[in-house]
């Protein structure tokens, strides 16, 4: 029987890779393409297309916040995770209003401003 296998990513390159689950021995692994680290994404994760740059972005903004693809207790995926910059972008006015830590206002199916308060609108990149 195969063992089972998790996703990798490897943020420059824009790939992502199948490999067995990290061993109580493993060393780090590398990209094949650019020997740069790959991190560790979980099995639950899809990958975006190499072309989409912006879901890449998205992609890098929540791994460097701690969030990443496992399974859920019930087979039923990692939870909610924000597709697109725009949707970041609100998820973080909403942790700056409320104080709530970034990797969990990331991983909120809803945000809505907290009483009395109004979220900042987010900026606008020409």
């Amino acid at each position: 029987m195969a063992h089972a296998k998790t996703s990798y990513v490897c943020l420059p390159c824009r790939a992502s890779y199948k490999q067995p689950y990290p061993g109580r021995y493993d060393r780090e692994r590398l990209c094949p393409r650019c020997t740069a680290p790959l991190v560790h994404v979980g099995s639950a994760f899809a990958p975006p297309r190499r072309r989409d740059a912006a879901a890449w972005r998205t992609l890098s903004v929540l791994l460097h916040a701690g969030v990443r693809f496992h399974e859920g207790c019930c087979g039923d995926g990692p939870g909610y995770r924000p597709r697109t910059v725009r949707e970041v972008r609100e998820r973080m006015a909403y942790a700056r209003a409320t104080g709530e830590p970034f990797d969990r206002a990331l991983v909120r199916p809803e945000v809505q401003a907290p009483a009395g308060k109004r979220l900042p609108a987010p900026p606008i990149h020409p």
